[in-house]
């Protein structure tokens, strides 16, 4: 009997170099679109499919990330007085129970793997997810609630994919694939970051997995691979080799790249014109914006 997926690794170690210098002494995960952190919007996925426990890994300077799941009494007084309900509800969910998130520490960039085995010891002998924050996806269902779905029917490894250009494939993990179903795909092989003539397929690794435990023992062999990092890909395929079912779901939603700017723009833009109460002036705004530059061209 497949057990249920109940815990999530959040890799959110990673200095947001990118995005500096806003990460000087900001947590990238804590840049807003329109008004939630990215942070949030993983957060909340993640609830929606069913995740109980949150487990963080993290590194110095990160204190920010941690106090943000905590209760605000202050400030939610503050809202209640002012009769500010709406607000204060909103403020409220950001609140996790005592005991939800754990917190463990990368203390080297070792790449993604790496992270992902620093939380061996609270995953323990059972399922998990990965959610990568850089990976903002909108969808009518949350992707990670599509993913565990598949999970329930087929067990074994789920990764989320989706095609990219062929020229920009040396960007991601790619899958070789066995067998076409569809929204899934068996996978035989994985290759991190190939150059595109090498590279099996256009079908990338994109930023959520459902990972068996035996993905962790693998990790614990501490592998070099590309950029001699410590790759997610490589241990997931090691269950290929071992003969262990890996499939690749082709989600449905619109993926954002918040780890790069111009991706963050294009999901602040996205957000900003899916919100009722933004979207008439947004939108005019932004035509606005493109008859000027029309004009000036």
């Amino acid at each position: 009997m497949k057990r249920k997926v109940t815990k999530a690794i959040f890799p959110v170690a990673g200095l947001g170099t990118r995005f500096l210098p806003a990460t000087k002494s900001i947590p990238k995960e804590i840049l807003t679109l329109v008004d939630r952190p990215l942070i949030q919007y993983a957060i909340d996925e993640a609830r929606a499919a069913g995740i109980k426990e949150f487990i963080f890994v993290t590194s110095r300077g990160k204190s920010a990330l941690e106090d943000y799941f905590d209760d605000a009494p202050e400030l939610e007084s503050s809202l209640r007085k002012a009769n500010k309900t709406a607000l204060l509800e909103t403020l409220k969910a950001t609140n996790m129970d005592s005991g939800a998130i754990a917190y463990v520490r990368q203390n080297r960039p070792l790449g993604l793997g790496h992270a992902v085995w620093c939380a061996r010891r609270l995953v323990g002998n059972e399922p998990f997810a990965v959610i990568l924050t850089d990976d903002v996806i909108a969808a009518d269902k949350p992707c990670l609630a599509q993913m565990v779905e598949a999970y329930n029917e087929t067990g074994g490894n789920v990764v989320a994919a989706m095609e990219v250009p062929h020229e920009r494939t040396s960007s991601y993990g790619v899958l070789d694939i066995d067998e076409d179903m569809g929204a899934m795909v068996k996978v035989k092989g994985m290759v991190e970051k190939p150059k595109p003539e090498d590279a099996p397929s256009n079908l990338a690794v994109i930023g959520r997995y459902i990972l068996t435990p035996n993905v962790m023992t693998n990790l614990n062999k501490k592998k070099e691979g590309a950029g001699g990092e410590i790759q997610l890909t490589d241990a997931i395929a090691e269950e290929i080799e071992a003969g262990n079912p890996v499939y690749g779901f082709r989600f449905r939603g619109q993926r954002y790249d918040c780890g790069t700017k111009a991706g963050f723009l294009q999901a602040t833009v996205a957000f900003g014109l899916a919100r009722e109460d933004l979207r008439d002036e947004f939108s005019d705004y932004l035509s606005e914006v493109m008859a000027m530059r029309t004009a000036a061209e």
